[in-house]
């Protein structure tokens, strides 16, 4: 995943140079007088970054320190699948990060123990962000976190070499779930290459329509005759072979078949930053990639599935401190140079500006991915559960799936035991 060594000290040094802070802006809000606001031990969490990224983070870290010599930033980097667990123990032991990376799925389970912010970040200082992905971000009327970056507009991926011959045509691919479904399963008779590996997820339903909640968001709402038909559809693939095997497995992050390892053709919807590790593990498959748009909602546009943000824990005694860096962190200057080095999407509407989003070009498939993000920006949506418990909901579904694909029950009664386990969950 990294670039060589030139590139981000590069990069590093333009930060030095051009990165502003806004936290030393009027844009501040009038936050409690409770510590000051450049003083102190901030302890600053991210998810899965050092490897890759150490330059740009320790580069902007050390601008801050020299900009306000009284604050020291401490950086903790957590493995992306520890990060929901390292915090729950730190908020149980009350020895907790002043300022945390957290994903967006899993912010709804931390509320009760994050400061909301809205006495630190006023108006002004949210000015930048695009309000669809601030206002995710509230519950109650409070908001607990702010954006970082995500994936942006997802977009497909096709090994040509084997889509080609498929009939695939790059400029005309698959816009939607049964098309390209339909596709996997010509690629595998054609091939005996797996098509994909998606399996249907609660995103899936939503792309068909199918509503999740109540709209009291009280009770499961999905357990209709359409997500019937969205899973049986799936099903057919699974069987045929159009989807690999190895779908099926709960390690998402290491699936058994993936465009990686080459023993699958495509990805008709898949965020962006994956290319990175194509890229760095599989430089061939990354060569033979075309990038093109994703399927589409029935509606028409695309889900954002997640994004990153960052969290004040109600137990940190450097909240205003926390706070201003959190601003300098996430600004604008600073997340456009993190698109620079990895393809995500920034959450702040001046770097969209810049001639990096607005005038990307080549065939490369990182330059043909940033042109799709910026064409389906003004096309996606983030609209989470807005539950406490998002991912447990997910994860609930995803059990019920995996068993039906596999053979051990119905569409039906995946969808009961489902909704059974999400109406108790939120009982």
């Amino acid at each position: 995943m990294t670039r060589c060594a030139l590139t981000i000290g590069a990069l590093a040094l333009s930060l030095f140079t051009a990165g502003c802070v806004a936290g030393t802006s009027p844009q501040t809000a009038a936050a409690p007088a409770d510590d000051p606001p450049f003083e102190g031990e901030v302890e600053f969490w991210t998810i899965n970054l050092k490897k890759n990224y150490s330059d740009y983070i320790t580069g902007l870290i050390a601008q801050y320190e020299k900009e306000h010599p009284k604050v020291s930033i401490k950086w903790v980097d957590v493995p992306g699948q520890e990060s929901a667990t390292k915090l729950l123990a730190a908020v149980a032991s009350g020895d907790v990060p002043d300022a945390v990376n957290v994903n967006s799925v899993e912010l709804g389970r931390f509320v009760p123990s994050l400061e909301p912010l809205d006495a630190y970040f006023g108006q002004k200082d949210l000015a930048d962000f695009q309000p669809n992905l601030v206002e995710p971000m509230r519950m109650n009327g409070k908001l607990y976190a702010v954006p970082w970056y995500n994936g942006g507009a997802p977009v497909a991926m096709y090994r040509k070499s084997v889509v080609s011959k498929a009939g695939f045509d790059e400029k005309a691919p698959p816009t939607s779930w049964s098309e390209a479904l339909k596709l996997a399963d010509t690629v595998y008779d054609k091939t005996k290459v797996n098509g994909t590996n998606t399996i249907p997820d609660h995103t899936a339903l939503r792309y068909h329509g199918v509503p999740l909640l109540t709209d009291d968001k009280k009770k499961a709402a999905f357990n209709t005759p359409e997500a019937v038909a969205v899973l049986e559809m799936f099903k057919k693939s699974y069987d045929r072979h159009g989807i690999a095997p190895g779908a099926v497995s709960k390690d998402i992050r290491n699936l058994p078949q993936s465009l990686e390892n080459g023993q699958v053709a495509f990805k008709p919807m898949a965020n962006a930053a994956e290319l990175l590790n194509i890229q760095k593990n599989a430089p061939e498959v990354y060569e033979d990639l075309a990038i093109t748009e994703p399927v589409r909602m029935s509606s028409g546009g695309y889900m954002l599935l997640a994004q990153q943000a960052f969290s004040i824990p109600a137990a940190s005694t450097h909240k205003k401190a926390a706070a201003e860096f959190i601003k300098y962190f996430t600004n604008g200057a600073n997340q456009l140079a993190f698109c620079k080095i990895v393809p995500i999407y920034p959450s702040t509407v001046s770097s969209t500006k810049d001639p990096f989003f607005t005038e990307a070009e080549g065939d490369d498939p990182m330059a043909a991915a940033r042109q799709v993000i910026v064409k389906g920006l003004p096309q996606l949506q983030y609209v989470p559960l807005g539950t406490t418990k998002d991912a447990e909901l997910a994860e609930y579904l995803m059990e019920e799936v995996r068993a039906f694909l596999q053979g051990s029950q119905s569409a039906e009664e995946a969808l009961d035991a489902a909704e059974k386990k999400w109406n108790d969950a939120l009982a």
